[in-house]
């Protein structure tokens, strides 16, 4: 199973956007489990369960704040993450995505954490 398939399973299984896709790189980031559900525990619905920044995309900016281990700059690679999941799922907000004003949904919570996966495993890979 690829981490994006895991990621969407996590998601299946009780845990928030951000938590699915914090745990689908757990193999990699310096905290326990627990710990990194507890970390993505507020930003499920969005930023602070409001529909605002989605939790698959927060989760994703927080991989890659862990993974840079305070070595080198992170704002560029956050703004880069940041512009390419807007892109690929025509917003960032969790309410945006939704369709819940508009009533168009441009991106599902599954393909959300899918696209935060797949964008983060490739920004890593380079």
């Amino acid at each position: 199973m690829d981490r994006c398939d895991k990621a969407v399973e996590l998601k299946h299984s009780g845990n928030n956007c951000c938590q699915a896709v914090l745990l689908s790189y757990a193999d990699l980031l310096p905290l326990t489990d627990a710990a990194l559900k507890a970390l993505g525990s507020t930003f499920g619905a969005g930023m602070g369960s409001i529909e605002a920044t989605c939790g698959a995309l927060c989760g994703a900016e927080m991989v890659m704040g862990l993974l840079n281990n305070g070595k080198a700059p992170a704002g560029a690679a956050a703004r880069t993450l940041y512009s390419e999941f807007k892109r690929v799922c025509g917003a960032t907000g969790c309410g945006d995505l939704k369709g819940i004003s508009t009533g168009k949904m441009l991106c599902s919570c599954d393909d959300c954490v899918r696209n935060a996966v797949m964008i983060t495993d490739a920004m890593l890979s380079r």
